[in-house]
């Protein structure tokens, strides 16, 4: 006999997770799964580090689940973004450009957090919520949908009754193919290398971008690491390339890796393991079907780029449960599914988008469109009234 709940979510990463607390705050009876335990350990083998920027919006989602006061005191506020231009025939700093939050807002642009930390977080608020059943281990393997219900199979042979999926279960989402909801690609032929380093030179809470060739070179800030600076890095080049960079031994990679920073932090020493993983540009042709709805990966992913991963997936999740408590009577039926299409769908296509337009320009290599783009950036910056509507634009707030 199939067990029954309000909501079943495909997935137990950071978005996933994050659903089921909120959604499991707010009264509804969740079960979360996924085929893999989330690793919650910094050095484990397979922890997940990269970091995620919080943006202002998406903590005023996080905050009254009580996921906030879990997080920040691990969170390191961003409070300049600084855009610096390499782009001249050696790899130095041309054109620096710094992006005040000060000039928007009171608070800092954002709050940046290790994934694996965040994991760790909110496992821990998932042990208080007693509405919520978290299945780490098991997967979703059948979806089955009508006009009243979705019916889930897991990979366990158990059988769900839910009045709506939540499919957060990544860019190769089964439940998504299982609705057969297609998607468009676009694919760079990069790879992104992500890690954490150490610093001489404090970095004073600004995240650098630093643009050059094969794509940016960021530098979030993290909480000091063993009693030294921290940032944590994604380093986007070109396949090859990074498979080259991930393969070095470690002092070479050190050397690169300071040289491709222009030397701003000084010397940088890995403070982590190496991972790398391919960038792409992928939308959800719809972020709906029958029964289900389709929140971060499985309906959206696109490059590291302004921070905007996992908050474009929090105003997913923000959207869904402003539908859900304004009609709990009709969750999941057509009308909320229909209307969490609409109210997210040309937001995220045009925040797609923009930030292809932004890695492309950031991968380029003949030096005339390089100066093309420094002079670009330059003209972004000396108009005031443009800056302060971009910055709002990236936070989401406009």
């Amino acid at each position: 006999m199939a067990e029954t709940c309000d909501i079943l979510i495909s997935g137990g990463g950071v978005a996933g997770l994050t659903a089921a607390v909120v959604f499991g705050h707010a009264g509804f009876d969740v079960i979360c799964v996924d085929p893999a335990p989330p690793i919650t350990n910094r050095d484990a083998e397979g922890s997940d580090l990269r970091t995620t920027a919080i943006l202002q919006p998406a903590r005023g989602l996080l905050e009254p689940c009580g996921l906030w006061e879990r997080l920040a005191p691990h969170a390191a506020p961003l409070r300049t973004m600084r855009i610096v231009d390499a782009g001249g025939a050696q790899p130095e700093p041309r054109i620096v450009r710094d992006f005040n939050a000060a000039d928007v807002s009171e608070q800092p642009f954002g709050w940046n957090l290790p994934n694996w930390l965040l994991r760790r977080e909110l496992v821990a608020r998932l042990d208080h919520l007693p509405t919520v059943d978290f299945r780490p281990g098991t997967g979703t393997a059948s979806l089955f949908t009508r006009q009243a219900e979705a019916r889930v199979g897991l990979i366990d042979g158990s059988r769900i009754k839910t009045r709506m999926v939540i499919a957060a279960d990544g860019r190769g989402s089964a439940m998504r193919e299982a609705a057969g909801i297609g998607v468009q690609t676009i694919r760079y032929g990069q790879k992104a290398l992500a890690f954490a380093v150490t610093h001489a030179v404090p970095h004073d809470n600004v995240s650098t971008e630093i643009h050059r060739t094969g794509g940016p070179f960021t530098l979030v800030p993290l909480p000091d690491y063993q009693g030294q600076p921290s940032s944590a890095v994604v380093w986007m080049e070109q396949g090859p390339r990074a498979a080259a960079l991930f393969d070095l031994e470690t002092s070479a990679f050190e050397a690169a890796m300071t040289e491709r920073s222009c030397g701003l932090f000084g010397s940088l020493h890995l403070a982590s393991r190496r991972t790398i993983w391919p960038i792409i540009n992928q939308k959800a042709e719809r972020m709906s079907g029958e029964r289900l709805a389709l929140m971060a990966e499985a309906a959206h992913v696109v490059p590291p780029i302004g921070a905007q991963g996992l908050n474009m997936s929090l105003a997913d999740l923000r959207c869904l449960l402003e539908l859900a408590l304004a009609r709990p009577d009709g969750l999941g039926d057509a009308a909320m599914l229909d209307a969490y299409h609409a109210a997210r769908f040309r937001d995220v296509s045009l925040r797609a988008q923009g930030i292809d337009l932004l890695n492309r320009a950031s991968m380029v290599q003949a030096r005339p469109l390089r100066d093309a783009r420094a002079a670009g950036l330059n003209a972004l910056y000396s108009l005031p009234p443009v800056r302060r509507t971009l910055m709002q634009m990236g936070l989401g707030v406009r």
